[in-house]
């Protein structure tokens, strides 16, 4: 499926970008408007775990996304991840109870849980190995302006409409995704048909141990994202922030550009280089979020943070490929993303545990975020002395 001359701008891989983007804002636009919605039913002290439920389910669908991507295919996969978008955003208006809500997030979870697994294995078959840092930040950009546009957008529809008109936009953009991976081709040598028996997992299937290195960055990285997501909207807004869409449109435009340069740097001067730089900046950006003092301040530090985010995630999914073997790059990248969402639902745990109603806690959750990647930067520079990959463009 690789392109005979080497080049990843392909129709497949620009179908698969465009897939990205809508499944990409198909959830994120519901984020900046669902803590004021749970508080709204009565469930204000559940905020952590609107974050921390959606992970959860993610991370334990993982491995069976991983081993089916291994077998019946990348696309299948992938449709099964917008599917479950779509039937999400349906369901958000009919059930309206605490527990109702709940019930969902953990439901939607299944969504990141397929899609992204299969996603990455995909984009890794069609482009050349020397190119893959590349490829990664060039998705990266398509997934990430998803991420931009989902949360603006959501905060307009509810604030000039509802927000149950906010889960039917979501469900259409799933169902957009779901129509682009019909016209994609897949890209498994071997596809094996779909029986219940694939879904036996053994402890071997589970975990890829070859990319520990790449998960244990991951890991302690996102702890910062699954932070921001739970309190960014609160902090925004005592800040003086209009619109709680704004942060994730400032870091997200921010890290565009960025994921060109970096991902394409790291195939040529290796990962290490450039993941060292990304958690340095990390570190920064999440020290500045906690003494903002106005809005201007915060968007300065996601602006950092995009930066930060826009280098290391191209780079630290192209050292997990790097790190896997062909047979088993489901595998891998379920692996990986079991690690990125563990991340992000510990950073959630964190921020909804120690902020409930106090908004002099937040600056104290972000410092922690900071002190974390520091640890996971230690880690790189102390610990980590395997030879880097790089490759020659």
């Amino acid at each position: 499926m690789q392109h005979p001359n080497g080049s990843i701008y392909t129709l497949q891989f620009g179908l698969v970008c465009l897939s990205s983007f809508l499944f990409s804002a198909s959830f994120n636009m519901l984020i900046p408007e669902l803590p004021a919605y749970l508080t709204s039913m009565g469930g204000a002290e559940y905020k952590g775990l609107i974050i921390a439920l959606f992970t959860l389910t993610a991370g334990i669908s993982r491995p069976f996304s991983g081993k089916l991507t291994d077998t019946v295919g990348r696309i299948p996969v992938m449709a099964v991840g917008s599917v479950v978008c779509f039937l999400c955003g349906f369901l958000y208006p009919l059930l309206t109870t605490v527990a109702g809500f709940l019930f969902l997030r953990l439901l939607h979870g299944f969504s990141t849980g397929f899609k992204p697994t299969a996603t990455a294995a995909y984009v890794a078959d069609l482009v050349p190995e020397n190119r893959w840092g590349e490829a990664m930040g060039v998705h990266g950009v398509c997934f990430s302006t998803g991420l931009a546009i989902g949360p603006a957008i959501g905060s307009t529809i509810t604030t000039y409409f509802s927000i149950d008109i906010l889960f039917y936009c979501s469900s259409l953009f799933a169902l957009l995704s779901i129509v682009i991976l019909a016209n994609m081709k897949e890209t498994l040598p071997k596809v094996q048909k779909f029986k219940l028996s694939l879904f036996k997992i053994s402890r071997k299937e589970i975990i890829e141990w070859q990319v520990l290195p790449a998960c244990i960055i991951i890991f302690m990285s996102y702890i910062s994202y699954g932070a921001i997501l739970t309190v960014i909207g609160d902090w925004g807004t005592h800040l003086g922030t209009s619109n709680k869409g704004l942060f994730f449109m400032v870091f997200t435009i921010s890290s565009l550009v960025i994921r060109f340069v970096a991902g394409k740097a790291s195939d040529q001067y290796g990962r290490m280089i450039i993941l060292k730089v990304s958690l340095g900046l990390l570190v920064l950006a999440m020290f500045w979020i906690g003494i903002a003092q106005n809005s201007f301040s915060l968007m300065c530090a996601s602006a950092l943070y995009g930066v930060a985010t826009g280098m290391l995630s191209p780079t630290a999914t192209a050292w997990t490929i790097d790190l896997s073997l062909a047979e088993h790059r489901g595998k891998a990248m379920a692996t990986m993303y079991i690690a990125l969402e563990a991340g992000i639902g510990m950073g959630a745990l964190l921020a909804g545990w120690l902020f409930i109603t106090d908004i002099t806690m937040i600056p104290v959750i972000f410092y922690a975020c900071s002190a974390i990647t520091v640890l996971a930067l230690l880690y790189l520079q102390l610990l980590y002395k395997k030879k880097d990959q790089v490759t020659t463009l």
